[in-house]
C-alpha cells in the first residue's frame, strides 16, 4: 500500500534528508586512497548521531553498519570493513537517515583520486539517469515514466540497469511500496499522486546486468566483474513541482 504523505510530514522527511545529504558530502571529503571504508562509516555513524538523527540502515535486517559503501564492481550493499581504498577506484556510498521517525536515502558513487575515462563516463551517465528520472518523477505520470527514463539513458550509453534491486517508497519507513525499477516491468504501475515520496535510485552495469550476492549475505557484485555506479535521491510529488528531499540547501 502506498502511503500518502501530508505538507508537515514531507517537512520532516526532508529534514531527515538534509541530514542524509551532510553526512554524504562530508564522506565524500574523506575519501581517499589509503582510507578504510570502516573509517569512513564510523565518522558517518557519529556525524549522524550528532545531529540527532539514527542510522536507518544499522541493524535493519541485521545488517551491521550504517553506511553501505561498494567499491568497483560490487553494485549494492558492501560492508564498510578493513579494505582500503585506491587511487583510481569508484565507491558507492549508500545511506539511510532516521530523523524522529522520518526515514531519507541517498547514494552517490564516488571517485577516489583521478580515475579512468570509462569510470568517469559510467559515473557521468548513471547521475545522468538520476536526473532524467527525477524529471519524469512528477504528478500524473506513472512509475514507468522514471523507469523508462533510466533504462533508454543507460542502453544509449551502451551499459544495462540492475533487474534484482530497485527503488522505492520511503518516509514512514526505510523502505515502501511502490517499487521503483529502473527498467519497464509488467505489474503494478501506480500513477503518481500529490504525497507521494520515492528514493529514485538508478543502479548502472558497464556489462551484463546479472549480480550474485556473496558470502556475507549482503554484497552485490556484478555477475562479469565489471564496474557499477549508484546514485539516489528521495523526492516528494508534490501538486506543482518535484522536490528533492535530499538535495544539500
Amino acid at each position: 500500500m502506498i502511503q500518502i504523505k501530508t505538507e508537515d510530514e514531507i517537512r520532516a522527511i526532508k529534514a531527515s534528508g538534509q541530514i542524509c545529504a551532510r553526512t554524504l558530502a562530508e564522506v565524500g571529503k574523506r575519501i581517499k586512497d589509503g582510507i578504510t571504508t570502516k573509517e569512513l562509516d564510523d565518522f558517518a555513524r557519529n556525524y549522524i548521531q550528532d545531529r540527532g538523527g539514527i542510522p536507518a540502515f544499522l541493524g535493519y535486517m541485521d545488517y551491521p553498519a550504517t553506511l553501505c559503501i561498494s567499491v568497483n564492481n560490487e553494485v549494492i550493499h558492501g560492508i564498510p570493513g578493513k579494505r582500503r581504498l585506491k587511487q583510481g577506484d569508484i565507491v558507492g556510498v549508500d545511506l539511510g537517515v532516521n530523523l524522529k521517525g522520518f526515514f531519507s536515502d541517498s547514494c552517490v558513487t564516488f571517485p577516489v583520486g583521478k580515475v579512468s575515462e570509462a569510470r568517469q563516463k559510467l559515473l557521468k551517465v548513471t547521475e545522468e539517469c538520476l536526473v532524467l528520472a527525477i524529471q519524469q518523477a512528477k504528478m500524473g505520470n506513472r512509475i514507468s515514466d522514471i523507469s523508462r527514463a533510466v533504462y533508454t539513458h543507460s542502453k544509449a550509453n551502451g551499459y544495462d540497469v540492475v533487474r534484482n534491486y530497485c527503488g522505492h517508497g520511503v518516509g514512514f519507513e526505510p523502505h515502501e511500496d511502490p517499487q521503483v525499477y529502473n527498467y519497464v516491468c509488467s505489474g503494478a504501475n501506480p500513477r503518481l499522486k500529490p504525497g507521494m515520496v520515492l528514493a529514485i535510485e538508478p543502479m548502472v552495469n558497464e556489462g551484463t546486468h546479472r549480480v550474485n550476492v556473496l558470502s556475507d549475505g549482503w554484497t552485490v557484485v556484478t555477475e562479469d566483474g565489471r564496474d557499477s555506479a549508484h546514485f539516489e535521491h528521495t523526492v516528494a510529488i508534490l501538486n506543482d513541482r518535484t522536490e528533492i528531499l535530499t538535495l544539500i540547501e
